[in-house]
């Protein structure tokens, strides 16, 4: 068998850095990724020509695809790009600014590397060096930080339209600061940009705004990707169940179980639990995407092939020896996206992975203010809240922290009348 290197998979996971864009409406977000485009000279010619307003190009109108956006000028939905510069990739998700529309944006950050949170300067009193954050600047960040991207940036934009730049990016700079240190968030960068004129977005303006670090895009080329979760035990979503046609074989299973490998790696010989069903059986073969045998570590897909007949499904897990155990009872962080409040004695449909299990909400713990991140009590949480609460499955399911594991630490809750995404759950 062929074993894949760290440095296979360290390449295969720098090929292409995923970036979401956020903030309040109306900050630039869709303006900042057309001159991105634009000046990485990623958009033709006649694509410039179809975006042309009064004889300018807008900007925006490269990502606001939808009609319902070009009609209002604003972002619904989430809207993807690509473009490449000649030391990296990047696939850009252009997330909504409006507050109804928090469920798109934590959607695109679940699986995002970096965030760059954009902030309008022309919307704070940039000359008070005690200013105040808009509300949906630090429930974004919050988010985000809850998601566990990796790497935040903050880009103060429109600094070309105020007064005096450079002191309404000091005091802005401070504001910023401040709010990190007290949530805990990690920043990787405080940026002073013109979008629509493109200073320090493509190319660096040293010292204007009396900043003298690199640009957005300088930045983004330097940004690490999600590292793969290779120190947990093995842990397996089976998403496919593929059955050999035939074979003589007796000395393995007739199935290959197909998914992506959630955390830690698998070996040939080595002994996997079948979640829920508790039957256990050695490891075969291992094969990657494309049929090869080889050792596949987290992050990647693979089939697996058992070495007898076990009954295993779609939405089944297969763990190793160390991974977590079973539980029927769940403490999370909740982000809210129903438009229906969230109550307790409420039961949902909760996806891990590709199982689904029924969950009752035993109670809401608190709700957290997103504005002086306080954390008070409540009796329901409102669309687009974030809350800590408690839930209890009708199944018992193998998880783990979120802080320790994206994939094993997160749930989704789904309605089971209407089949609406309801919350974004994050495993305490």
């Amino acid at each position: 068998m062929t074993t894949t290197t760290h440095d296979e998979v360290l390449h295969d996971h720098a090929a292409a850095l995923r970036f979401i864009t956020c903030g309040s409406v109306d900050d630039g977000k869709s303006t900042l990724i057309g001159r991105l485009l634009v000046d990485s000279k990623s958009v033709l010619q006649d694509q410039l020509a179809g975006v042309q307003r009064s004889g300018e190009t807008d900007l925006a109108l490269l990502t606001d695809g939808l009609s319902a956006e070009r009609e209002q000028g604003i972002t619904i939905d989430v809207a993807y790009r690509y473009f490449a510069t000649a030391s990296r990739k990047f696939i850009i998700g252009d997330t909504p600014g409006h507050e109804q529309y928090t469920r798109n944006m934590v959607t695109a950050a679940s699986s995002a590397d970096a965030a760059v949170v954009l902030v309008d300067a022309t919307k704070l009193q940039w000359q008070n060096p005690a200013l105040d954050l808009l509300p949906q600047t630090r429930r974004h960040s919050l988010l985000v930080n809850l998601l566990r991207v990796p790497s935040i940036v903050f880009a103060v934009n429109k600094l070309d339209a105020v007064d005096d730049p450079a002191v309404a990016f000091n005091n802005i700079n401070g504001a910023l600061r401040r709010f990190a240190e007290e949530a805990g968030i990690g920043v990787r960068g405080v940026i002073p940009i013109s979008a629509l004129k493109g200073h320090n977005v493509v190319a660096a303006e040293p010292g204007w705004c009396n900043y003298m670090g690199p640009s957005l895009l300088q930045l983004l080329e330097t940004l690490d990707v999600t590292a793969a979760e290779t120190a947990e035990a093995f842990s397996f979503p089976v998403q496919w169940v593929e059955k050999f046609s035939s074979s003589a074989d007796t000395s393995q299973g007739r199935r290959v179980f197909w998914g992506r490998v959630a955390t830690g790696h698998i070996e040939i010989g080595q002994d996997v639990k079948v979640m829920p069903s508790g039957q256990v059986a050695k490891v075969a073969q291992v094969l990657n995407h494309v049929r090869q045998p080889r050792n596949v570590p987290a992050g990647h897909s693979a089939g697996i092939i058992l070495d007898r007949e076990v009954d295993v499904s779609r939405g089944d897990w297969l763990l190793s020896e160390g991974a977590p155990e079973t539980s029927r009872e769940i403490s999370a962080t909740v982000a809210w996206m129903d438009d229906e409040p969230l109550v307790a004695g409420r039961v949902y449909w909760a996806l891990h992975g590709h199982r689904w299990v029924k969950a009752k909400v035993k109670r809401i713990v608190h709700k957290l203010d997103v504005n002086t991140l306080a954390e008070t009590d409540a009796t329901q949480l409102e669309p687009n809240s974030i809350g800590h609460i408690e839930l209890a499955l009708h199944e018992p399911l193998a998880t783990l922290p979120f802080t320790r594991s994206r994939v094993l630490g997160s749930l989704v809750l789904v309605d089971t009348a209407s089949h609406k995404t309801s919350g974004a759950v994050l495993v305490r």
